[in-house]
């Protein structure tokens, strides 16, 4: 059963979502906490790939980062990991629907994969994640930047973060970049044709500061941080967004457990072509360690 749920952040933002319910006794039930990408929202295929979830008594909560969607804020940009950890704290609440929260976090569909890199982020640091299933992460955001930015276009981009910061200072309104463009040789954020794919009918823009926040996202050196706290990462071994060299690198300096799911996909199939293959692998691996 699905439920259309809104709560407030400690700075008073109403985040909006989903919470997924199923059979009648919910004490004690593991809560998973899953959110989207870079621009997404839980309309973008969200809703297909969380149903094998509440089928194997797992509480899920599915929602839009700040301003993405119906939740609410301002700007479109980086940095919302503070909120995995505001979520959790809701589902230990008194008036909760679990006890014992794990996370699983999506990313994959057509996105930077920020709320994959967030799970791992706050893992390494909150001990009431119980479990971690991190999706096509954004590990190391100025590799991924320098991989899909060819090198003749890197100071034009850094003059438009210049351009951009110069704009906010003076009271403009901020710049916009395409996140996904028909033209796949045209300035945007997110290459390859899987990705305009999947944003087709969204039609998003974001400020430059979001992709100089990206390029100065860096987890790698927390990662091994996470254990004990179990962790799978699923890699789409064709990604053009997040680098999956990156992703294999990060896994091979993480601490048991820890489980590699390889997928021969590109970063949206997870969630579209490879939706069975990737849900089915987490769901599994949270059963056996909640």
């Amino acid at each position: 059963m699905r439920s259309d749920i809104s709560f407030k952040t400690t700075d008073g933002l109403a985040l909006k979502g989903w919470l997924y319910l199923s059979g009648d006794a919910i004490a004690h039930r593991p809560a998973i906490v899953m959110a989207h990408g870079f621009t997404a929202v839980i309309e973008q295929y969200l809703d297909r790939y969380v149903e094998l979830f509440p089928k194997h008594v797992f509480a899920l909560l599915v929602y839009d980062n700040r301003n993405f969607g119906t939740s609410e804020d301002l700007l479109r940009q980086g940095r919302l990991a503070p909120h995995c950890k505001f979520v959790i704290s809701g589902t230990q609440s008194p008036t909760s629907v679990a006890s014992t929260p794990s996370m699983a976090c999506g990313s994959v569909s057509g996105n930077v994969s920020y709320s994959c890199g967030h799970v791992l982020q706050v893992a390494a640091s909150d001990r009431r994640v119980k479990c971690v299933s991190s999706q096509v992460p954004a590990i190391n955001g100025s590799v991924d930047v320098r991989m899909t930015v060819r090198q003749d276009l890197m100071r034009g981009l850094v003059e438009a973060f210049e351009a951009n910061r110069a704009a906010r200072y003076v009271g403009d309104h901020p710049l916009r970049m395409n996140v996904v463009s028909e033209d796949l040789k045209s300035d945007r954020v997110l290459p390859g044709q899987d990705c305009f794919d999947d944003f087709i009918d969204s039609h998003t823009r974001v400020a430059p500061k979001s992709i100089e926040l990206r390029n100065e996202y860096e987890l790698a050196h927390a990662i091994d941080r996470i254990s004990p706290t179990p962790l799978q990462i699923i890699v789409a071994q064709k990604d053009t967004v997040t680098i999956p060299d990156v992703a294999l690198k990060s896994y091979e300096r993480a601490l048991q457990p820890k489980y590699l799911v390889p997928l021969d996909s590109e970063h949206c199939d997870p969630y579209l072509s490879q939706s069975e293959a990737s849900s089915t692998a987490a769901v599994e691996w949270l059963k056996r360690h909640l």
